[in-house]
């Protein structure tokens, strides 16, 4: 299927007391530039957290974040640090020694100082947190490439319709460049009736210079690669997977036949043509930056 480079995906699990919660979202960028926000326990499993990603993204500047709860108290322990007790208890002795005050130190009020006690995270199992972070990142991602299908589906119609607007163009510049230059043929053999009068035409200095004019305003190589071209973006489209980049590069081929064939352009008929041709690549252009 075609993907969009846009998208938005969020999961949420609570397993092993914790509750993890990945969202992600992106927008268009030529390569994929990952950003990730998550607490500092989960920082040696960021490498894994990006290889996961890349099995479901190509392109896209893609930004996660990820919160973890922990919802069990078996999930944290007092932390008592004796040396840090008996440092302060050291200091408020010389303190009674040298000021001559009563020394009333009691436990209560040792344990009250800063770092005496302290809470902290109980050893836990990496393999069991990089399971249920797995899990939930690949849930994220699993919705985040559901919702890129979704509008690279609907940029896939567009597409396609605009694609057979371009089909009606050429076919409107194919139909008129034999009128042309028969157009010019009677012009020019009128022309020449008007300064020689009754004179008998020379027909092959006629045809001849018809001919010049023909090979110059003739546009039937432009317009067998534009069909090309749009059979090529047609078939990728259909085809699906990440045609971003191809899409992209088979718009700018489309362009320089365009402006080719305006440039070749000797009537108002096949100039407005040719005009239109520009203005659907350009939109084409455009849509495609959306494509992974």
């Amino acid at each position: 299927m075609i993907k969009s480079m846009t998208g938005f995906g969020r999961c949420e699990t609570e397993e092993h007391a914790r509750r993890i919660t990945v969202e992600m979202k992106a927008v268009n960028h030529r390569y994929l530039d990952l950003s990730i926000k998550m607490p500092k326990k989960f920082n040696p499993f960021e490498a894994q957290i990006r290889n996961v990603l890349k099995e479901y993204i190509e392109r896209g500047k893609v930004d996660l974040y990820i919160t973890c709860e922990d919802l069990g108290e078996e999930n944290l322990q007092i932390r008592y640090n004796k040396a840090v007790a008996a440092e302060y208890l050291q200091y408020l002795r010389q303190m009674s020694e040298e000021f001559g005050l009563e020394d009333d130190i009691r436990v209560s009020t040792l344990s009250r100082f800063p770092e005496v006690f302290s809470m902290e995270d109980v050893q836990q199992d990496e393999e069991e947190i990089w399971q249920d972070l797995e899990k939930t990142v690949r849930g994220a991602a699993a919705v985040f490439v559901e919702s890129r299908e979704r509008e690279g589906e609907a940029l896939k119609a567009d597409l396609l319709d605009k694609l057979e607007s371009m089909q009606t163009s050429v076919a409107q510049i194919e139909e008129r460049s034999p009128q042309v230059i028969e157009e010019y043929r009677e012009k020019l053999r009128a022309k020449v009736r008007e300064l020689v009068g009754d004179v008998q035409l020379d027909e092959s200095r006629l045809m001849m210079e018809v001919t010049v004019f023909a090979d110059k305003i003739c546009v039937d190589e432009e317009m067998v690669r534009l069909k090309s071209h749009i059979a090529a973006m047609s078939q990728e489209l259909k085809k699906g997977g990440s045609v971003g980049r191809k899409l992209d590069f088979i718009a700018q081929e489309m362009n320089r036949e365009a402006n080719t064939t305006l440039s070749k352009a000797n009537d108002l008929l096949t100039s407005d043509a040719a005009i239109e041709l520009k203005t659907g690549i350009e939109k084409i252009r455009e849509q495609i930056q959306n494509l992974e």
